[in-house]
């Protein structure tokens, strides 16, 4: 058994323990079907692009905050983050009354900048990959003296985002399959430890981008493996290293990750426009990608699947373009 393999995973008390901590600041976001038409599809939309911050890290964020004692708060919170996670932590600081400091990528689309700053964020720009950003917070971390809230890769960020597969599962008890997007894996580990909690029979189904196939490229080498670069349209979704954490819980709870091209992400953002009338950030499509590449006809689906919107956060200049290709 290698060291990952050994490592604890989260357990379901601790993402039960998670949903009574962040009741009041999380939404309980709701799960629709796949589409609009009067012929409903068995495929279930669990909406975290509905979520408060617009995308389901204010869930791991708050947890570990409300975990923080108060000196950690009144000192200070830092995180790197494409966006999302830097937004969310912003959101749970200045509910707390504490400051924050996002590291975020030279790239980071303005509609993030803009929402993490909205929340009373330091934005700090660094680089264009997770590894810049991480680096320049932990100098920031050290300088200062606060306290790093990491985007995916801790017990408490993790049981945060678990409490999604909770809610899938109450409001869908006989779920066969989940799809979930990959970056990091934070939300991945913690929806795989709920559900296979709960359901040890239903499969759980992670989704990155082609361009951006770590977790993928890490169960096939049985190790966390680091990527030269990453490319797509997902911004989100372009960590070039899963955790070390989340990966051990991708190796022994889920099924399969699968990859979805560009093109493939874009096609999920309109047909959720268009049939759902839902609007996505591609990063948060891509679970409904995947679904559309396995099963071509939606239609075809018999069985109680869900994909998980992961966010929203996009420019309504960006969607106008998606929508308009």
């Amino acid at each position: 058994m290698n060291a990952d393999t050994a490592r604890p995973l989260v357990t379901l008390d601790e993402i039960r323990a998670a949903a009574a901590r962040i009741r009041g600041v999380a939404r309980r976001t709701p799960l629709v079907h796949g589409s609009s038409s009067p012929r409903a599809t068995t495929l279930l939309l669990k909406c975290e692009n509905m979520q408060v911050a617009g995308a389901f890290k204010i869930r791991g964020a708050a947890n570990m905050l409300a975990r923080l004692d108060r000196d950690d708060l009144a000192r200070g919170v830092i995180t790197y983050s494409s966006g999302n996670h830097g937004q969310a932590l912003a959101c749970a600081a200045q509910l707390l009354g504490a400051p924050a400091v996002v590291v975020m990528p030279t790239t980071a689309p303005s509609v993030k900048v803009n929402g993490a700053r909205s929340f009373g964020a330091e934005v700090v720009f660094a680089g264009t990959t997770s590894s810049e950003r991480k680096a320049e917070a932990e100098r920031i971390r050290l300088a200062r003296g606060l306290v790093m809230v990491p985007p995916f890769d801790h017990p408490w960020i993790i049981a945060g985002q678990g409490t999604v597969g909770l809610e899938i599962l109450e409001d869908c008890p006989d779920l066969v399959e989940v799809y979930v997007p990959v970056g990091g894996g934070g939300l991945l580990a913690g929806v795989a430890a709920a559900v296979k909690g709960l359901r040890p029979d239903a499969r759980v189904i992670g989704v990155e981008p082609a361009g951006a196939a770590k977790m993928s490229r890490s169960l096939a080498a049985g190790a966390p493996v680091t990527l030269p670069s990453t490319s797509s349209i997902a911004d989100g979704l372009l960590p070039v290293r899963p955790g070390d954490l989340t990966f051990a819980h991708a190796q022994r709870l889920v099924h399969e990750v699968v990859t979805v091209d560009d093109d493939s992400l874009a096609d999920a953002v309109r047909y959720l426009a268009r049939e759902a009338k839902i609007l996505v950030e591609p990063s948060g499509a891509a679970s409904v990608a995947a679904v559309r590449q396995r099963y071509r006809s939606l239609d075809a689906i018999d069985r109680p699947i869900v994909a998980v919107l992961s966010g929203g956060n996009i420019a309504l200049e960006q969607m106008a373009a998606i929508l308009m290709g």
